[in-house]
């Protein structure tokens, strides 16, 4: 279970300078991400707007992180996603070839596959690679539900999908999860539930917040993995305003605002469809930000 990508785990915002991705920047960002306690950093999953970059800015994103983390202790969990299976195949084989510890993969968007054609999906994604595959199911964005019965499926059928990164916003969901297979790692992908589903026995979290505060989800993470309950409920709820503040709008558009703010990166830019968040929402979250210290600025 040690060489596997889980506990404190970053999804990666892209920071883009003049329309193209900002390569010094990110390259920053993960460094800081290290100096910060996390275990590993998760480039080019759906926070880091995999949907409109390119596959050359994709597969660059998967260079620029696996560089950065050479010679740390921190892994590499490359998001390998795509609404069409062999995109994702070749993703994934680029993502291996490049020295990626696992591949995060969400489920197809917009298609709505069955649940043979998730599992078929899946299996075929996996089958392509050796490196461990997390299976990331976010119904509320992709507009299909990855079920229990698939998950345990594609876990039991394919020796290197070793979990699902668990984003219903359900505990139901998790307690079923882990009281069916508790062998499967789930991993939290909610940052506001992230204590629940650690303290259910989750194996870790992907956390947008993350990225503003690397070494608070860390600590949470790690105390509540190393049992100690208590005090990593105390960090989940200290977490919880800014948690809420930086989903005020659609992921990403709130951590990146908070990101250019706390001059963390450069510039605002997003690819469109996505846009800068509302004056009223931008102040939210500047106020909300000031209850918090934010470490390596």
């Amino acid at each position: 279970m040690n060489s596997l990508p889980l506990g404190a785990m970053t999804a990666l915002i892209t920071p883009m300078k003049n329309k193209k991705l900002d390569e010094v920047g990110y390259e920053k960002l993960i460094k800081r991400q290290i100096e910060n306690g996390i275990d590993a950093v998760v480039p080019v999953g759906t926070t880091g707007e995999s949907a409109t970059l390119t596959h050359d800015e994709h597969r660059q994103c998967i260079e620029i992180a696996v560089d950065t983390c050479k010679g740390t202790n921190v892994k590499v969990l490359a998001g390998a996603g795509s609404n069409a299976t062999h995109e994702a195949v070749g993703l994934a084989q680029f993502a291996q070839k490049h020295g990626a510890h696992g591949i995060l993969s969400v489920t197809p968007y917009y298609n709505k596959p069955t649940q043979e054609g998730l599992f078929l999906h899946y299996k075929a994604i996996a089958s392509s690679v050796e490196i461990p595959v997390l299976l990331y199911n976010v119904p509320g964005r992709t507009g299909v539900d990855l079920l229990p019965e698939t998950i345990f499926r594609l876990f039991r059928e394919c020796p290197n999908i070793y979990g699902v990164k668990e984003a219903t916003g359900s505990i139901d969901r998790c307690v079923d999860l882990l009281a069916n297979e508790p062998d499967l790692a789930v991993v939290s992908g909610d940052d506001a539930i992230n204590y629940p589903i650690l303290s259910n026995g989750g194996k870790g979290v992907i956390s947008v917040s993350s990225n503003l505060l690397p070494d608070r989800v860390a600590k949470l993470t790690h105390l509540a993995m190393d049992g100690e309950y208590a005090k990593a409920k105390a960090i989940n709820d200290q977490l919880y305003n800014i948690n809420k503040a930086l989903f005020c709008e659609s992921n990403p558009i709130p951590i990146k605002a908070a990101m250019y703010i706390a001059g963390l990166i450069d510039t605002l830019e997003y690819r469109l469809p996505l846009c800068p968040p509302s004056a009223e929402n931008l102040k939210k979250i500047e106020t909300v930000m000031s209850e918090y210290e934010i470490k390596g600025l």
